[in-house]
C-alpha cells in the first residue's frame, strides 16, 4: 500500500427538500384545505476517524464526496425524508485544514472520534405550515436551502511517542529496526526513506511508539533534498532522538543543521525535549568518540549518548532514556496524543538552490527532490507522494500496479 498523508477534496453537504403545495380535494369531505408537506433536511458530511488505517490512500482516486439531498414533501402532509449522510473515515491523527491550508478545522486524534463537518440544508416548508385563520388557502411552498460546499486539505500527522531526526545516511532507518520489528529500507545512499515508518520498541514492561522520517540537508525548509514536509508528522512526538553520523568530520556543524531545520519549520520542534546520540561508533577509535562526544556537549544542553544501532551498541541505554523523557512528558501533558502545530510546515514553498561556493552539479542529490509537494501540488492533485512522483520506490516493484498502462511502476531515475 502506497503512504500518502495529505491530499485535497471537495465536500458538499446536501440540500435541503422542496416544500409541496397541495390541497385536500375528496369527493363527499365538506372541508379540504392545504395539505402539502415540508420537504426533508439534507445529508451531513461527517469525518470519522478509525483505528485501521494508517494512509490518506482512499482519497487519491475520489476527491469529491457529495451528500444526499432531501426528499420533496408531498400531498396530505407527507413530510419529505431526510438525506442520507456520507461518512469519510480517516487515520488517527488527521488534520482538516481550510482551502489555503490557513485554518484547521478539525485534529482528529481518538480512534472513533466524529464530527459534523457540513451541516445538510434544511428542507423548505409547504403550504400547510402558512395556513391561518385568515389565510385558509395559502399557495406558498419554499425551495429548500442549498447545502454547504468547501475545499478541504486532509493532512495526516502520526502519532508517536519518539521521533527520529537527522541528516541523510546518519543511520535512523537501521536504528529503528535495530530496536523495533519494523523493516525498513536500508541503503548506503542518501534518502533512502521516501515516506515515514512506525515502529513499536519495547523496555522491560513498557512500549512506546517510534516515528523515522526522511532525513533532513541544509535548506530542507525551502524545499532542499525532500523538503520538510514530513516533519509534521514528528510533531506530535513526546521526545526526539538526534541520530548524528560519528563518522562525519564536523559533528557540530550535522546537528546545527538539522536544529536550524527545526527552528525554521516551527510547530514547537525546536522546543521538545531532545536526546543526541553519536550514532555509528563501531566505526570510530574510543579517542575519536570522547573527543566527538566533547564536542557535541559544548553545542548542545541535551544529553550526548554514544550509539551503533549495526552492531547494537548503547541500545538499551538509548531507549530507557527516551522512555524516561516520555513518562516526564505523559505526567506534564496527559496520557493521551498531542495535538499537532496548526498549520506548522503546511503552507511553506519555494524552489532551493545549492549556496554560490557549494557544487551544483547535481550530484550530490536527486534533482528530482528540489520541489517539496511535486510539480502538481498546486493544483490539489494528490498524484505527488510526498513529494516525488508515485512511481514505486522499492527497486523489486517495477509492475505498473493499476494496471491502466500509465507506467506508475517504473523506478524513478
Amino acid at each position: 500500500m502506497k503512504f500518502l498523508d495529505q491530499a485535497k477534496i471537495f465536500i458538499k453537504s446536501g440540500d435541503g427538500g422542496a416544500g409541496a403545495c397541495s390541497f385536500r380535494r375528496e369527493k363527499y369531505i365538506e372541508f379540504g384545505g392545504p395539505d402539502g408537506g415540508d420537504g426533508g433536511r439534507g445529508g451531513d458530511v461527517v469525518v470519522e476517524c478509525v483505528a485501521n488505517l494508517n494512509t490518506l490512500i482512499d482519497f487519491r482516486y475520489q476527491q469529491h464526496f457529495k451528500a444526499e439531498g432531501g426528499r420533496h414533501g408531498q400531498g396530505r402532509n407527507k413530510t419529505g425524508g431526510k438525506g442520507h449522510d456520507i461518512v469519510l473515515r480517516v487515520p488517527v491523527g488527521t488534520q482538516i485544514l481550510t482551502d489555503d491550508k490557513e485554518e484547521v478545522l478539525a485534529d482528529l486524534t481518538t480512534a472513533g472520534q466524529r464530527i459534523v463537518l457540513l451541516k445538510g440544508g434544511d428542507g423548505g416548508f409547504g403550504n400547510a405550515h402558512y395556513k391561518t385563520s385568515t389565510n385558509q388557502a395559502p399557495r406558498r411552498a419554499d425551495s429548500g436551502w442549498p447545502g454547504q460546499e468547501l475545499w478541504v486539505w486532509l493532512r495526516l500527522k502520526l502519532i508517536a511517542d519518539c521521533g527520529l531526526v537527522g541528516l541523510p545516511n546518519a543511520g535512523k532507518s537501521t536504528f529503528l529496526a535495530a530496536v523495533t520489528r519494523a523493516r525498513p529500507k536500508i541503503a548506503d545512499y542518501p534518502f533512502t526513506t521516501l515516506h515515514p515508518n512506525l515502529g513499536v520498541a519495547s523496555v522491560g514492561d513498557e512500549e512506546f511508539i517510534i516515528a523515522d522520517i526522511p532525513g533532513l540537508i541544509e535548506g530542507a525548509h525551502e524545499g532542499a533534498g525532500l523538503g520538510d514536509r514530513f516533519l509534521g508528522h514528528v510533531e506530535r512526538c513526546r521526545v526526539l532522538l538526534h541520530l548524528i553520523d560519528g563518522t562525519a568530520e564536523d559533528v557540530v556543524h550535522s546537528y546545527r543543521v538539522v536544529r536550524d531545520e527545526l527552528r525554521q519549520y516551527g510547530g514547537g520542534l525546536d522546543a521538545k525535549p531532545e536526546l543526541v546520540a553519536l550514532n555509528k561508533c563501531d566505526a570510530l577509535t574510543p579517542e575519536d568518540i570522547e573527543a566527538k562526544m566533547a564536542a557535541l556537549a559544548t553545542a548542545t544542553d541535551a544529553a550526548v549518548l554514544p550509539l551503533s544501532g549495526a552492531a547494537g551498541i548503547g541500545l538499551k541505554t538509548v531507549l530507557f532514556a527516551l522512555l524516561e523523557r516520555i513518562k516526564e512528558s505523559r505526567d506534564l501533558q496527559g496520557a493521551g496524543p498531542l495535538a499537532a502545530a496548526a498549520t506548522g510546515g503546511t503552507g511553506k514553498s519555494g524552489s532551493w538552490q545549492p549556496p554560490l561556493d557549494q557544487d551544483d552539479d547535481g550530484d550530490a542529490w536527486p534533482e528530482d527532490f528540489d520541489d517539496e509537494d511535486g510539480d502538481e501540488a498546486d493544483d490539489g492533485s494528490p498524484h505527488y507522494v510526498n513529494g516525488v512522483d508515485d512511481a514505486e520506490d522499492d527497486e523489486d516493484e517495477d509492475e505498473d500496479e493499476d494496471g491502466d498502462g500509465d507506467g506508475d511502476g517504473d523506478d524513478k531515475e
